[in-house]
């Protein structure tokens, strides 16, 4: 009886229940909308953050920035023989260390010794500037009708008048990147946020071999394949691998063993950044505050303090997404749970006669109050049908139009302090407060099985809101009131 009355009734008012429905199903959709956005945000800055220090990595442990005057940094210097040979090919490599600014080596077990952290493991990043060119000399151009002293156009003790014209130097000035990586423990640091597309990766043995890996689009850009070589500051590396960056750039254009890294830039036993994994994710800030505690000389920054830095459009569409976006989605929500029951109540209002001789017939308040919370339900249910359907085309159309947004990190200024600012992706000296890489992200919105079953759920709950209100109202009737309105 129960579900054959609700059967006839949804049907007879199918116009009210589709005006319900839809209300629920805006409000619905409009939540799932946001929630699968909100997740691709946090995904697009996963993956900044990750073409950064890599995966796995919990916070970076640099050298803290000089003091000012300190005299803590260095400028790059050229130097260039004198030859006689005006057509000689003049080249010079300047191996620079990113940030001017090292650690001992022996910092890296003195962090992985620290409560809380899990692993740790050194590597230096280094900018490798090249300089080839050649100096041309100067011809003497004597003017015309100059003879010698005393002649007409003749110059002072007797020497010829004129100029020199033409010559001077014309050089290239190249740059790239190199990053050393401990070949022993490759789960941690930027080599990790790239995958090897061809050759293969380090072997543990390779701790001080002549080899190398390479990132794919500074491979394209030299023609560079795996079994040809790249020069670092005169010493030829074996291309043994070629990776790509799984987001963005890759944080080195050329990597090689520490040891050969250190080597060239005669920084024995040096490294700039510390990549560490905490144990647990609760305990990354007792780590961080533990490091700073007893390692003296150093700078520790977190994944939450490097995402502090991004900015761009990246930034400002996850604040939308998390704010407006959030708080328009609830009042959308809530509007459409009010409405929804006010529309139950209003339809109740105008069945006094039908729910009045119901009650005659011998309906207890408690029947009539069921029969019409299911109706709601069941519009409530239709809501979240139609919403769910609304929400993952509007989630696919995101996904599929993939609208890109720049990501911009800064460094956190002085000599390599942060994240970006000692690591491979830091490309600044000290006291550089410059974005330190800008990324373009695609977005995507996914929808997670989680976010459906909230939408499940919002749908029953707005159907026994609404059907609240209408029950409650039915409930209130009398078998007289049916009888007031019989002609």
């Amino acid at each position: 009886m129960f579900f054959t009355y609700l059967r006839r009734e949804l049907r007879r008012r199918r116009k009210a229940a589709l005006v319900v429905a839809s209300g629920l199903a805006l409000g619905i959709a409009l939540v799932i909308i946001v929630s699968s956005v909100s997740s691709g945000m946090s995904k697009a800055q996963d993956k900044v953050l990750q073409s950064l220090y890599g995966l796995g990595t919990d916070m970076t442990v640099t050298k803290a920035a000089a003091a000012p005057g300190s005299g803590g940094t260095e400028r790059p210097r050229f130097e260039f023989d004198a030859k006689d040979d005006e057509d000689a090919t003049q080249s010079t490599d300047r191996v620079m260390v990113q940030g001017f600014q090292t650690l001992d080596a022996a910092t890296v077990d003195e962090v992985g010794g620290q409560a809380g952290v899990a692993d740790a493991v050194g590597g230096l990043s280094l900018t490798v500037l090249k300089v080839d060119g050649q100096f041309k000399r100067g011809e003497f151009e004597q003017e015309e009708g100059a003879t010698g002293q005393g002649g007409p156009g003749g110059g002072r003790n007797g020497q010829p008048r004129g100029e020199v014209r033409g010559g001077g130097a014309s050089f290239d000035v190249n740059s790239f990147t190199v990053y050393g990586t401990d070949v022993t423990r490759q789960g941690l640091g930027p080599l990790t946020s790239s995958r090897i597309t061809a050759g293969r990766t380090f072997a543990t043995s390779e701790t001080d071999a002549k080899v190398a890996v390479v990132d794919s689009a500074y491979a394209k850009e030299k023609s560079l394949a795996v079994g040809k070589t790249v020069t670092v500051s005169g010493t030829a590396y074996t291309i043994v691998g070629v990776s790509t960056a799984d987001s963005g750039d890759a944080a080195a254009n050329v990597y090689i063993p520490l040891k050969q890294a250190q080597t060239v830039a005669d920084s024995e036993d040096k490294v700039t950044t510390v990549y560490v994994q905490a144990a647990d994710s609760q305990q990354i800030d007792a780590v961080e505050a533990a490091i700073q505690k007893n390692i003296s000389g150093t700078t520790v920054t977190t994944s939450a303090d490097l995402a502090d830095t991004v900015s761009g459009s990246l930034s400002t569409a996850s604040g939308l997404a998390s704010s407006v976006g959030r708080w328009l989605s609830v009042a959308v929500l809530a509007a459409a749970f009010l409405v929804a029951g006010l529309l139950t109540s209003s339809a109740v209002s105008r069945r006094v006669r039908e729910f009045g001789t119901l009650k005659a017939l011998g309906w207890k308040s408690g029947r009539v109050t069921r029969q019409v919370v299911g109706e709601a339900l069941v519009n409530g249910l239709i809501g979240g049908v139609l919403g769910i359907a609304a929400g993952l085309a509007g989630a696919y159309a995101v996904t599929a139009v993939s609208p890109t947004l720049t990501a911009q990190l800064g460094s956190s200024g002085g000599g390599g302090g942060g994240m970006g600012g000692g690591g491979p992706m830091g490309g600044g000296g000290p006291g550089r407060q410059a974005a330190a890489k800008t990324l373009d992200i695609a977005l995507t919105a996914p929808v997670s099985l989680t976010t459906i079953l909230v939408a499940v759920a919002l749908a029953v709950a707005g159907g026994l809101i609404a059907g609240a209100f209408g029950g409650w109202r039915a409930s209130r009737l009398r078998p007289a009131d049916a009888l007031r309105r019989v002609a």
